[in-house]
């Protein structure tokens, strides 16, 4: 079973997920992922690195083959930019192949990022993960322009690490062919956890400097706007197709 613990808060984790969790002999997972789940008697953990998805899906087809109750830990919804693919993937391979894996989804990122500031995603929207660790940033750029030039939101995922400084400020300048200087950006950070924080920029104004791996983005299109109310700004991307 792979399963995602929605972003950050423990009330973000679904009932469904939390009973996998409870009847789970073995969790597998990243470890910072892992770290979320409060231990439970009997229960074994398997932490790893995030950057060993392969081998990690194959533990766990091969705990569950042996007879374990597995669940694979991501955070936010495994489907998006997490391990239900890794799993899927390997589970392609006939040795697992009597191995049933089952899908429960979480709330995602981008989801919780844009409810702290309304509906950015209020129409339609792209996912893209700007990390080159996977694909060549080649294929980063083309998908940035494509959607750019559709005049879709874009929620950005992996925007940056200790290793990987240079990309928003490459996105930001690829967008800036097709968007306005003044399209808003948000910017939430460990959104949900202990940490949070969340700004309404432009995107001119958006510096790298700004942004880390634990940062999503979320990008307007021409029908997106920002209002400033008593309580902080709001943003909405309208149903209506109108542009600005």
């Amino acid at each position: 079973m792979v399963v995602g613990l929605g972003p950050g808060s423990p009330d973000w984790t679904t009932p469904e997920v939390r009973e996998a969790l409870n009847a789970a002999t073995d969790l597998v997972g990243y470890t910072t992922y892992i770290d979320r789940v409060p231990p439970r008697p009997g229960q074994h953990r398997h932490a790893s690195d995030n950057r060993v998805e392969s081998e990690r899906a194959a533990m766990a087809l091969d705990l569950a083959k042996r007879g374990a109750r597995v669940v694979v830990v991501s955070s936010g919804d495994p489907g998006v930019f997490a391990m239900a693919a890794a799993v899927l993937e390997e589970s392609a391979d006939p040795q697992w192949q009597d191995v049933p894996v089952r899908v429960l989804p979480g709330l995602t990122a981008a989801n919780a990022v844009a409810s702290r500031v309304g509906a950015p995603l209020g129409h339609d929207y792209a996912m893209i993960s700007l990390s080159d660790r996977l694909k060549p940033w080649e294929v980063v750029a083309q998908r940035l322009s494509a959607v750019a030039a559709a005049d879709m939101a874009i929620a950005i995922y992996n925007p940056a690490s200790s290793q990987r400084t240079w990309q928003v400020g490459a996105m930001r300048d690829l967008l800036l062919e097709h968007r306005k200087p003044d399209t808003p950006v948000v910017l939430g950070r460990d959104v949900g956890g202990p940490t949070e924080s969340v700004r309404v920029v432009s995107l001119v104004d958006l510096d790298p400097a700004d942004v880390d791996m634990r940062t999503l983005l979320i990008i307007g299109a021409s029908t997106t706007a920002a209002v400033d109310t008593p309580t902080g700004t709001r943003v909405y991307t309208s149903r209506r197709y109108h542009r600005r």
